[in-house]
């Protein structure tokens, strides 16, 4: 080389080692992939707030009165603790700073923010609904509620929790533009809340289509019960027909399917995000054709415990939806009774749907759902008086050849009434309470007459002499569940003894 060249070369050397020396590389500036304009940030609690800086820089975060300084660790990622904050529906800029770069996002709302999740009647949108039931195209026309916003999250499933969650389409405000993508349930849970608190509502969709319960139960959880641990040994050894075969398994039609698959991807970027609650509606998937439904109570409370834990919040509010009729295969009267013995959990609490017809696997009534969702949290987590419970089991008494039915949330009295369509329930003395049966001390069940005698049911079969347990709307399509409470709530399938249901499904031989 040119001795004259050689300087020059050094120094344009030097500099290309400087540029790709990992010590000087400077970070993209910016918020994790949740944040967004027109997002809601949860109100009355520390909410957290992180993102990504150049290493070792000090970073600077405002919001609302409040300034925040801390310095981006080795990996160039920080995060800040704001004060509670109390709801404000009037939007404000979020600001994160660092050396001479900024991000700002704009329309900031504080208010309540709830997670929605589970597989396709959660996924189903109000545009869905809209092609089947005129009132969701009225709905979609008046949507204009800025204070109601959405964040879809929609991630593909991943072996491994995922740290980070990638910007994505970012949050939307609630209009007759947007609503038709949101879901049915939780928009017409949101908008219920919206209307009985007054305060910005954000949901968190981050339901898919097709999946049993597995994949969204953390990891961790999966050590609560013998069947979910061996799922999870036959998962990570990739083994689908394994998990089918196992009792009390699930038909994992792919890696979809497969153990903690969509917590990771989903739910694990953003568990620091701050909450009020969960609504779930799932269950078609772990009790179709050639599924077994055993042993999903505890699943259910795997995937409880596990959200509560992962999410930082032992209290975090769980409401969910048992199964309709519509649609029902051979295994759902058994996972709607596991749901049920599922309420039983602290800080828990389901919606019946079993008197809202429909024959498809997507009853497109999405209203009294959401609703209903609703009243549970404007009830118990808010403390609103409201009636938010049909009549739930409590016990039976077995006398001569009677069976009387205690029921929980039937203060108000009993009733026979007829629902139909979106209307509210109308009481009718002249139709017949049916669906309930009694076994026999052989397990085997009968046909049996019930009559409502104030806030208990009585039930006999005049040819049973000494029935040993009860049940009611145990069958795959109930049409016609006529028992409510007098505060127009439906009352839960159930069985009184649920060891005698025996639900033993023909599984895979090979």
């Amino acid at each position: 080389m040119n001795k004259r060249l050689l300087p020059f070369a050094i120094a344009l050397l030097t500099m290309l080692l400087a540029f790709n020396s990992p010590s000087i590389i400077r970070a993209e500036l910016r918020f994790s992939g949740i944040f967004s304009d027109h997002m809601v940030l949860q109100r009355e609690c520390p909410v957290t707030i992180w993102g990504v800086a150049e290493i070792a820089k000090p970073v600077t975060v405002t919001f609302a009165a409040q300034t925040i300084s801390v310095t981006a660790d080795e990996s160039g990622a920080w995060s800040v603790l704001l004060k509670p904050m109390k709801a404000n529906g009037n939007g404000q800029d979020l600001s994160v700073l660092c050396g001479g770069e900024s991000v700002l996002l704009h329309d900031v709302v504080v208010g309540d923010v709830w997670h929605a999740s589970g597989q396709s009647n959660m996924a189903m949108n109000v545009g869905a609904v809209a092609k089947r039931l005129s009132q969701a195209e009225q709905d979609i026309r008046e949507a204009a509620v800025p204070a109601i916003r959405f964040r879809r999250v929609n991630e593909n499933a991943s072996e491994i929790a995922l740290d980070e969650l990638p910007a994505g389409a970012g949050w939307s405000v609630c209009d007759p533009k947007t609503v038709s993508s949101y879901s049915a349930a939780a928009f017409y849970f949101a908008r219920k809340l919206h209307k009985e608190l007054g305060v910005p509502i954000g949901v968190i969709g981050s339901s898919r289509g097709g999946t049993p319960i597995e994949p969204f139960i953390p990891r961790a959880a999966f050590e609560s019960h013998p069947t979910l641990r061996r799922e999870l040994e036959l998962g990570d050894q990739g083994d689908l027909h394994g998990i089918w075969k196992l009792p009390g398994g699930v038909r994992a039609r792919d890696a979809n399917w497969l153990p903690s698959r969509l917590f990771h991807s989903r739910l694990a970027p953003i568990a620091r995000f701050a909450v009020r609650g969960v609504i779930w509606y799932q269950g078609e998937s772990n009790c179709g054709d050639g599924e077994d439904p055993r042993d999903y109570q505890h699943k259910m409370g795997a995937l409880i415990s596990g959200w509560r834990k992962a999410l930082g919040n032992d209290n975090l509010p769980f409401y969910f939806v048992q199964l309709p009729g519509s649609g029902a295969r051979e295994g759902w009267p058994y996972l709607r009774e596991q749901q049920r013995l599922s309420a039983e959990l602290p800080q828990t609490g389901m919606v019946v749907t079993i008197d809202l017809l429909d024959k498809d696997i997507h009853p497109p009534n999405k209203f009294d759902v959401g609703e209903r969702l609703a009243r549970w949290a404007l009830a118990v987590e808010y403390g609103k008086e409201v009636s938010f419970s049909g009549p739930m089991f409590r016990r039976a008494e077995f006398a001569d050849r009677k069976v009387t039915v205690h029921f929980t949330h039937a203060d108000s009295g009993l009733m026979v009434a007829v629902k139909k369509g979106l209307d509210a329930p109308q009481e009718s003395p002249e139709t017949k309470l049916s669906h309930f049966e009694l076994a026999d001390k052989t397990g085997k069940w009968h046909p049996a007459e019930a009559a409502i005698a104030g806030q208990t049911v009585v039930v006999s079969n005049v040819e049973l002499s000494k029935p040993v347990s009860v049940r009611y709307a145990y069958t795959v399509d109930p049409q016609h569940c006529h028992l409510y409470n007098r505060d127009g709530l439906p009352a839960s399938p159930f069985c009184s003894h649920p060891e005698l249901l025996n639900y033993l499904p023909e599984l895979p031989t090979e």
